[in-house]
This record gives C-alpha cells, sequence and structure tokens, in this order.
C-alpha cells in the first residue's frame, strides 16, 4: 500500500462482480486512487476473471480490504463524514452538484443491491446519483458508474490539468 494521500478513495461495498473489481482496480490505479474493498466480496482476491480485468497493473493498485463495514469505520472513523459522497440510483441529487476535494472517499454499492435505501437515509445529504433518461434502465455498470464520478472529481480538484 501506497502511504502517500491519494487523489481520492473509491470505496466499493460489497462487490459481487470481479470483472467490475478489476476494472475499477485498473482505473484507481492509473489516477493514484485507493481502492477500498469492504466485504463481504462476491469473490476471492485470487479470482481468475478479477486479476484478468486489473491486467498487470495490479502492483499499482493502492488496495486495502476489509471483513466488513464495522471494520472499515473503526479504520476511518471520519471518512464515512468529513469527506465522503455516497453513489445510488436512490441520491436525490446529481453527481454533477456534489463539490469534490481530494482525498474525497467515494462510496459506492454492489451490483445489485447498490448501498441501499436504509444506508443512504442517514446520508442523504451525501448522497448522489448519475441521471440515467430512460426508465427501463435500473443502473449502470458499477465500473462505469465510478469511471464517470472520478473523472468529475478529478477535473473539479485540477487533476486533470496537472497530468
Amino acid at each position: 500500500m501506497n502511504l502517500a494521500e491519494p487523489n481520492l478513495h473509491i470505496v466499493l461495498v460489497r462487490p459481487e462482480i470481479p470483472q467490475n473489481t478489476g476494472s475499477i482496480a485498473r482505473l484507481a490505479a492509473a489516477i493514484r486512487a485507493r481502492l477500498h474493498l469492504v466485504g463481504p466480496l462476491g469473490f476471492s482476491l485470487k479470482d481468475r476473471y478479477l486479476k484478468r480485468a486489473g491486467l498487470d497493473y495490479w502492483p499499482l493498485v493502492d488496495l486495502c480490504t476489509y471483513e466488513g463495514w464495522g471494520e472499515f469505520t473503526s479504520l476511518h472513523p471520519d471518512s464515512p463524514h468529513a469527506k465522503s459522497k455516497f453513489f445510488s440510483t436512490h441520491g436525490p441529487t446529481s453527481y454533477l452538484n456534489a463539490q469534490y476535494k481530494r482525498g474525497d472517499f467515494l462510496f459506492f454499492g454492489g451490483e445489485t443491491k447498490g448501498l441501499g435505501k436504509e444506508f443512504l437515509s442517514e446520508r442523504t445529504d451525501r448522497a448522489y446519483r448519475i441521471p440515467i433518461f430512460e426508465a427501463g434502465v435500473r443502473s449502470l455498470n458499477l465500473s462505469n458508474a465510478v469511471s464517470i464520478v472520478v473523472y468529475e472529481a478529478l477535473r473539479q480538484t485540477g487533476a486533470l490539468s496537472s497530468s
């Protein structure tokens, strides 16, 4: 794990599909973000699809894993409050209206259940959504959603102009 402060923290809570997590890991390496995987995971970290999606970039991934939400919050007691943003199809505000800062924690839920309405009900002031125009589409692919949000955060923080 890299001890330097990352541009962003990408937090996946209960991810289920290894290919999505591998793709997000590759993104995290590319932008120097820290990737946090909060279990239980729907796959093994040795899964071949996870490894394949991340290609040969795994040595560049700043990865932290946690058994569950309790372990994450005990190691990062301020992250769910001070510098956190939660993304869900149930978020009341567009991700474009969020004010991103370097070092923010960006939370995304698992592919089939997301973060959950109950979880978000305590965090509505920091809950955001990516607009979907077609009513028949329930959600975006997790790795696509993370990419969309991350690059908006990088744009707002000025990180893109320094690359």
